[in-house]
């Protein structure tokens, strides 16, 4: 399968590097088997950062190949995903257990649906039914130097 990573720069050997933000499944290299989400991405990066060019770099990854990996997976947007992406977003610092996590990914569509549970105006079921009707795309998020020698960089396209 091919997975997708949006930035200002090509990054044909992806590290973990430390955020400056708490992210959905916390700190990792994030990447997507959606091109059209990590198109978005690099160009909301190379604007923000106003340097460099939208980039998308393509990675080969075999989900055959991770059985020695420790991987968590999330397959659907549910009160598992959500307490963890929020405790995440809280700036909640978890053990690395994992060396991947996949799931849905919190992106901008449905940032307003946490922000309205975070701040209690949503209950969990509430923010969960509203979450099941919004089309969230996947994420696949790599914890270590170990989980990101399973990736191997193909290509990179510059978008506009």
């Amino acid at each position: 399968m091919l997975l997708y990573h949006g930035s200002n720069t090509l990054v044909k050997e992806p590290k973990i590097i430390k955020s400056n933000r708490f992210l959905d499944f916390g700190e990792g290299f994030y990447t997507t088997s959606n091109y059209e989400q990590a198109e978005n991405f690099a160009q909301k990066v190379s604007s923000r950062r106003k340097e460099g060019p939208a980039v998308v770099n393509v990675y080969e990854f075999d989900e055959k190949n991770i059985k020695d990996l420790s991987v968590l997976k999330f397959d659907i947007a549910n009160e598992k995903w959500l307490d963890f992406v929020s405790d995440n977003r809280n700036g909640k610092v978890f053990p690395d257990n994992y060396d991947l996590i996949t799931g849905p990914v919190a992106n901008d569509d449905v940032y307003q649906t946490f922000t309205l549970y975070l701040t209690g105006i949503y209950t969990k079921q509430q923010a969960i039914d509203v979450l099941k009707v919004k089309k969230l795309y996947n994420q696949y998020v790599f914890k270590n130097d170990t989980a990101l020698s399973k990736i191997i960089f193909k290509e990179f396209f510059t978008v506009k």
